[in-house]
């Protein structure tokens, strides 16, 4: 049974087809069918039920996706463990939150390229909630996500307390405008709903924006109330035309940190990586312009 095969098939149930499969593959749609038929063959079991132009996965299908996963697992883990014998060599999938990645993992990055010239780095940015599917899919090697977070496949070092604050415009009362929020899945959209609910906003309204300039430049003209970190709005080009006020620490403290995967093997980069954005956000606030959503 050839990886190659397993990778094929697991990325037609992940992308929901041959065509789709076909593309994250970067190959034909005639590969993809050929190796799913020939690993069909070689099991002697149908892994899909054909409906129309879809594809459904039948029982056999169903169970030798738990063993790809697995085994596609163990190659990659392999391939690390190996990497980290010699020179630190070969590819660091690394997820983070918008704002996570505008404050803190410019500088950690340097000090990862600079301790680890060999490997690669990949930065994708999405919400808490997404971050941690990926990494529970091996999508990810590691991400940076607001906790706390607790599932038994997971591991979480915690290496930032983020301040969430309200903020309104200058004149402007919360108490009678609408909130706006952060997509879904992000853990700070959650916070800023319990917060509206806790003092009883008389607007229940909200309004959903994808950017964090989008946000902050809402609320700075009036048009509602936010809950942000801190540090966020003190970097914010917006930040004179801003009032900013401290919420209790059980919504707006966050504990921010790395996940990755418990059984994932020890990647030098990893930790290099950890150190450098605990560090990171020790160091002084410096007034730049973000442009991204919390997460």
């Amino acid at each position: 049974m050839e990886l190659v095969a397993l990778r094929t098939f697991q990325a037609v149930v992940e992308e929901g087809g041959i065509l789709a499969a076909s593309r994250k593959l970067n190959t034909v749609q005639s590969n993809v069918t050929s190796r799913i038929r020939r690993l069909e063959e070689e099991l002697g079991a149908d892994l899909f039920f054909r409906k129309g132009r879809g594809l459904e996965l039948a029982p056999s299908g169903r169970v030798l996706l738990d063993y790809a996963r697995r085994m596609l697992l163990l190659e990659r883990q392999t391939s690390a463990a190996v990497r980290q014998v010699g020179e630190s060599t070969g590819e660091l999938r690394i997820g983070a939150m918008e704002t996570f990645a505008a404050l803190h993992l410019p500088t950690a990055l340097k000090a990862v390229r600079s301790r680890h010239p060999q490997v690669e780095l990949r930065v994708s940015t999405d919400t808490s909630a997404k971050l941690a599917d990926k990494v529970l899919g091996h999508k990810l090697d590691c991400a940076f996500v607001a906790g706390p977070v607790v599932h038994p496949d997971l591991q979480f070092e915690e290496l930032v307390v983020e301040e969430l604050v309200q903020v309104c415009a200058v004149g402007a009362s919360p108490v009678l405008q609408p909130l706006i929020l952060f997509r879904e899945g992000c853990a700070y959209r959650t916070r800023a709903l319990a917060r509206q609910r806790a003092i009883g906003h008389a607007v229940a309204d909200a309004m959903e924006f994808g950017t964090l300039e989008g946000i902050l430049g809402c609320v700075a003209v009036g048009l509602g109330w936010t809950l942000m970190p801190r540090r966020v709005v003190e970097q914010s080009p917006h930040a004179a035309d801003l009032v900013v006020e401290t919420v209790p620490a059980d919504i707006g403290l966050v504990p921010t940190g790395m996940i990755s995967l418990w059984d994932a093997p020890p990647m030098a980069a990893m930790k290099t990586l950890s150190r450098a954005v605990a560090a990171s956000a020790q160091a002084p606030v410096k007034r730049a312009s973000l442009a991204g959503a919390p997460g």
